[in-house]
């Protein structure tokens, strides 16, 4: 299965924000990565570097790659609703993204191996597909095997309140994706819409 393995820290310093991890780093080293680190005096970012940059970091965000990233861009176009909005609700919906939302996992990468180590079950019936598309209604759960394993369950943290289009029963360990998030709702600083523009050249 295809995933991003290099330095989660280097990528962190491209953008100036932790997008891989809780970039305890950035403060002692959060210079751009290169030889000259910031000494190197840099142009002005252009419009195509810039759109290509919120392209890069929306990927690096979600754990999508190129093709699937390009694949969700052109369902987002073939739905109803803004296309940025719709991307955004798209990249939410994705299983290992609802599993790292309901607090099941310490981050993406983790809730992406609970799901491809087939912990957990999506309406009852076990789902190892991380880039799963959730509908609303749909209940994720951890399988019960899973459920009496404390490597597991110990790593649980519980849903953030915040995420109102989540419901999270933490008696049963079973959460339920009520529906498409708005975009407001969404913490993730992405600015959709130059991806849309970098899409429409």
């Amino acid at each position: 299965m295809a995933r991003y393995t290099g330095p989660k820290t280097r990528i962190c310093r491209i953008f100036g924000e932790p997008i891989l991890g809780n970039g305890k780093y950035l403060g002692k080293n959060s210079n751009p990565p290169g030889q000259h680190g910031g000494t190197k005096k840099r142009k002005q970012l252009g419009e195509y570097a810039l759109q290509l940059r919120e392209k890069q970091k929306a990927k690096y965000t979600y754990g999508v790659l190129e093709r699937q990233f390009a694949n969700l861009f052109d369902e987002a176009t073939r739905r109803k609703g803004v296309t940025g909005e719709v991307l955004i609700k798209l990249l939410e919906a994705r299983l290992d993204n609802a599993v790292f939302r309901l607090g099941l996992a310490a981050s993406r990468p983790a809730a992406r191996q609970l799901v491809s180590h087939k912990h957990i079950t999506v309406n009852g019936e076990v789902n190892n597909i991380a880039s799963h598309q959730l509908k609303p209604g749909d209940v994720i759960a951890l399988k019960p095997s899973a459920a009496a394993n404390t490597a597991i369950t110990s790593n649980i943290r519980g849903k953030n309140p915040k995420f109102s289009w989540l419901d999270w029963n933490e008696k049963e360990l079973k959460g339920v994706f009520i529906a498409y998030p708005e975009r407001e709702s969404v913490p993730e600083n992405i600015k959709e819409q130059l991806i849309v523009e970098l899409y429409s050249k």
